[in-house]
């Protein structure tokens, strides 16, 4: 048994601000592990404990092992009246029983499994709408613009924070962690009051949201913490607590998952292999994440204070000394773990590992964690598979000795993937319904944004957008026209009319997309695209005038000729006629119970040279449309159906093949199915929204082969060029055994 008064067994060449230990944390322990299984480290100020059953000691008893020491930073003295030094011993890393264990019992609330799993849909939508923003760049630097990016917006969702508040909980994030090293590092005075200032500015702000929050049955992490009582009726924490704990969910919640991708990320990439099976079995990407943090845990130690002398692998260590326990050397113990150093996605137990410490203070947001985590990684390659870090991988760390903190990790990827995502995946937007107005007898005007006042993806006249709606047995997708300003880059609107006989989407949307409703739409897409002209006529029926509405605002910027003939049942139930108001003559509104129908012969039987004609609105209308303009030139009438036109047969379908050539798969397409059937049951990777071809997400190019065209989007050139096809309903032609697309 070695004697330790003076500090001694040290190991030589251990050093936590080397490059050897920001690269690989573990390999660098595991140089100084056999020799000194525990060591003293000068730097730290206490003893480094190596081994995992050492860990698992150490971890394991709470009276010999304080956590106490880990909340031991000095608090600044002009700050003790708001924040007293008995404020910081509080924190839940560094309590003991019982009061660990009733602070503990409180929060927990806030991270139960089934409250994360329903935040998922949540943090998958940030992470595309992250994405959206760089996904056309090629390179940057993941940390800043992604990693972190997420893990704070999934903070900010955990605590029903407004994007207002951001920039509060990023500092609350970037400061406490810097505010507990400064106990066990050298750093200057100065440098400590200026963390401290920004420290404290932030909890106070914090503060009064929680008092806003008290009382409150929201589950959101403020929420739970505010409002719960003792048995008296009293709450169970104070302000001042609840605010720190809050700032130590939002640091222990943002850097160290956002360190666990980025690890992640350069794992994936000398393991390519692992990266393949990944994004063909997405179940796979929890284990991504449970190995990323077994081989690289975020926080590299965990510290306790001895309360007593006690003896750890032959070192006697003296009561009132600290002990850093250092998890990435124990996940990585040869004696636990079979090939300890290797990427292995597919261990047996893949949770078996100290990187969420263990016992009583097991990381409370680990639920969290292995929700985030998986997710972000999922989206990243799902949009991005051809991400790689730049070689060589900068270290790039800030200088904090217990939780190494990357800054940057440079990566690039092929700007292929953006367009060959869109072929694999509806992209959509969690959004807010910000704005909403009676336009008309049955019909909403909706004005969507996103919370945080951000752009949205742009857009042409003509385009729609899915919207996702509750169902009576399952979720409802619908689409509806864009009717706003193209220009107006921060909102969306769209106009719904409430049909009593329909098939339930819309009477949903007047029912639940109230003021301050989320609601999840897609990206826009266009089938209804205004081609260039030299004048336009637009005829509309009902809420057909809402696609026709941002084509006026277009015609307008071009400075063309262009007419609106514009039909409804009346005029109480025509939408929008304010707004066309300030257009005078060239709009005609025809009030069927003031002038009957639209006189369409009257209006198109005449063929106009250089003249569109865009109609929308019932089907009746529309076949009017076609009628009258049989002698105009082709492609002169653009039409946007409501509901796919009838296709009316002479032969019965046959059965044929459909060969994919990015897979190189070949399916069985059966007289009764569709190639859309047959390729989603093959497991191939193809996408639909509407199944009725009226939305034109399926479209696929044909290599070769001949298509019998059953959509309601592609005009009469476009079916007789037959280059593409939708999918969801349109089949080989008669004759053609097998179409080849390329998908």
């Amino acid at each position: 048994m070695h004697n330790t008064t003076g500090g001694c067994p040290v190991a030589h060449g251990f050093d936590v601000m080397s490059e050897a230990y920001y690269r690989d944390p573990a390999l660098h322990l595991a140089a100084v592990r056999y020799d000194t299984p525990v060591f003293w480290y000068e730097q730290l100020h206490g003893w480094v404990v190596t081994r995992r059953e050492d860990a698992l000691h150490v971890l394991g008893d709470w009276k010999t092992f304080s956590s106490a020491a880990n909340t031991a930073a000095q608090v600044p003295e002009k700050y003790r009246d708001v924040y007293p030094p008995e404020l910081v011993s509080s924190m839940i890393v560094g309590q003991d029983p019982p009061g660990h264990t009733e602070t503990r019992r409180i929060a927990q609330r806030g991270f139960l499994k089934d409250r994360m799993d329903r935040l998922q849909p949540e943090i998958e939508a940030r992470a595309h709408r992250i994405v959206d923003r760089f996904e056309n760049d090629g390179s940057g630097n993941i940390v800043e613009d992604y990693c972190l990016e997420l893990t704070t917006q999934t903070i900010m969702a955990l605590l029903d924070l407004g994007y207002d508040k951001e920039q509060m909980l990023r500092q609350v994030r970037d400061d406490l962690f810097a505010v507990l090293s400064s106990a066990h590092a050298d750093i200057t005075e100065d440098a400590r009051l200026e963390i401290w200032d920004r420290f404290v500015a932030a909890n106070l702000e914090l503060r009064e949201i929680i008092e806003s929050r008290r009382g409150s049955e929201a589950d959101d992490l403020i929420s739970v913490l505010a409002s719960a009582r003792d048995a008296d009726g009293s709450w169970s924490l104070d302000t001042a607590r609840i605010g720190l704990h809050i700032a130590e969910f939002a640091a222990a919640g943002t850097d160290t998952t956002a360190q666990a991708m980025g690890n992640a990320i350069l794992f994936l990439s000398r393991n390519p292999e692992s990266l393949q099976d990944a994004i063909a079995e997405p179940e796979l990407w929890p284990r991504v994440f449970e190995e990323t943090v077994r081989r690289r845990p975020s926080s590299t130690f965990t510290s306790r204070r001895a309360t007593t002398d006690v003896e750890i692998g032959g070192v006697t260590i003296s009561a009132g000394e600290m002990i850093h326990v250092a998890l990435s050397s124990a996940n990585t113990d040869p004696a636990h773990a079979d090939r300890p150093f290797e990427f292995d996605i597919h261990r047996p137990d893949p949770g078996d590992h100290l990187a969420f410490s263990t016992g009583r203070h097991t990381c409370l947001g680990n639920p969290l964690a292995r929700v985030q985590g998986p997710t972000g990684l999922k989206v990243l390659f799902e949009r991005l598979p051809s991400l790689r870090p730049d070689e060589p991988v900068e270290l790039d760390f800030r200088s904090t000795a217990l939780v190494p903190i990357r800054r940057s990790l440079r990566v690039s990827w092929d700007t292929g993937d953006v367009q060959r995502s869109k072929e694999r995946t509806v992209r959509t937007l969690n959004l807010d319904v910000l704005e909403r107005t009676d336009v008309s007898d049955g019909v909403v005007a909706l004005t969507l944004g996103h919370p945080d006042g951000g752009e949205l993806p742009r857009w042409k006249a003509g385009a729609h957008i899915d919207v996702h709606l509750p169902g009576e047995e399952e979720p409802l997708v619908r689409q509806y026209s864009l009717s706003s300003d193209p220009e107006q880059r921060t909102t969306y609107r769209i106009g719904v009319l409430r049909e009593p006989d329909g098939r339930g989407g819309s009477a949903a949307a007047h029912d639940t997309l109230l003021p301050g409703s989320a609601v999840t739409v897609s990206w826009p897409r266009n089938n209804f695209r205004l081609a260039s002209a030299a004048r336009y006529v637009f005829v509309a029926g009902g809420i057909g005038i809402t696609p026709i509405l941002p084509m006026i605002t277009e015609a307008e910027r071009a400075g063309v000729e262009w007419e609106l003939v514009y039909g409804g049942r009346s005029r109480s139930s025509m939408a929008f006629l304010d707004e066309l108001a300030a257009h005078g003559d060239r709009v005609t509104l025809v009030p069927q119970d003031e002038s009957g129908p639209i006189d369409v012969p009257g209006l198109l039987g005449t063929v106009r040279e250089d003249t569109l004609v865009y109609a929308c609105g019932p089907e009746p209308l529309l076949q009017a449309a076609e009628a009258a303009m049989a002698d105009w030139p082709k492609d002169s009438l653009r039409l946007e159906r409501f509901a796919p036109k009838t296709v009316e047969r002479t032969e019965p379908d046959t059965p044929f093949q459909a060969e994919f050539t990015e897979s190189g798969a070949v399916v069985e397409v059966g007289a009764d199915e569709t190639i859309l059937d047959s390729a989603e049951r093959a497991g191939l990777p193809v996408i639909s929204s509407c199944k009725t071809g009226t939305c034109g997400t399926c479209e696929s190019r044909i290599v070769s082969g001949r298509a019998d065209h059953r959509d309601s989007i592609l005009s009469t050139s476009e079916q007789e060029a037959d280059e593409t096809m939708m999918i969801c309903v349109s089949r080989a032609a008669q004759g053609c055994s097998r179409i080849v697309l390329d998908r």
